[in-house]
């Protein structure tokens, strides 16, 4: 019988099959989530400048740039990329990475967060439960096998904040359950400070010696 250990093992993990079912996952998952976020889309360019709008639909975006660090995962091409590509591969990497623990904890502690105020929990929330709590672990076991550094990484931290200024400086951030919004300010603070421990997160993910023994892939320069 397969344990845990064994799971998490770079043998396992790197299957191409197993990357091809997760993509078969991912696509149509990031895909929906940006149908998901078509009306604050529409207001938001209604309403608003039309140069935030890649700040809107958080996490599909997430999703969206997990989905290309695993296609290139799964492509093994960095050996053969420019540095340019291999900085722009590291940058998705890190922001996949980042952004999809941040909006994957996120989403589930806003529907809990409702819930314990009498929101309802329907099966469509326990669908972005699902969804997003396993976004998040997925970017955690990944992100050993990702090759960004502490530049790409630092990048996507400044970008993660930037979104949650705009978010909740501006007021586009993602719809609310009716019951949170008189807890505004409490979502703000928990999103900001949510920003900063997913980029830890990231940070111990990719760079714990421990988690990145046996993840090397292909030796290059860090970005």
């Amino acid at each position: 019988m397969m344990n845990w250990k064994m799971i998490l093992t770079r043998t396992f993990l790197m299957q191409p099959t197993l990357l091809t079912l997760m993509l078969i996952c991912y696509i149509p998952g990031t895909v929906y989530g940006y149908i998901w976020y078509g009306d604050q889309l529409v207001d938001t360019w209604k309403d608003y400048a039309h140069w935030l709008i890649p700040f809107v639909p958080d996490s599909p975006t997430s999703s969206l740039f997990f989905t290309i660090a695993l296609i290139w995962l799964w492509a093994q091409s960095r050996q053969t990329a420019s540095p340019m590509l291999r900085a722009i591969r590291s940058f998705i990497e890190a922001m996949g990475v980042v952004t999809s623990i941040k909006y994957g904890v996120w989403a589930c502690a806003i529907i809990f967060a409702a819930a314990a105020q009498g929101s309802a929990i329907v099966w469509e929330d326990w669908m972005l439960i699902v969804s997003h709590g396993s976004m998040a672990l997925c970017a955690l076991v990944y992100a050993r096998f990702f090759r960004f550094g502490v530049i790409a990484l630092a990048l996507a931290a400044a970008w993660t904040f930037l979104n949650d200024l705009l978010d909740y400086g501006i007021g586009i951030y993602p719809y609310l359950p009716f019951v949170l919004k008189d807890d505004l300010l409490g979502v703000a603070w928990f999103t900001f400070i949510l920003t900063a421990v997913s980029i830890a997160c990231a940070a111990w993910a990719r760079f714990a010696p421990r988690m990145n023994r046996e993840a090397s892939l292909v030796p290059d320069k860090r970005f």
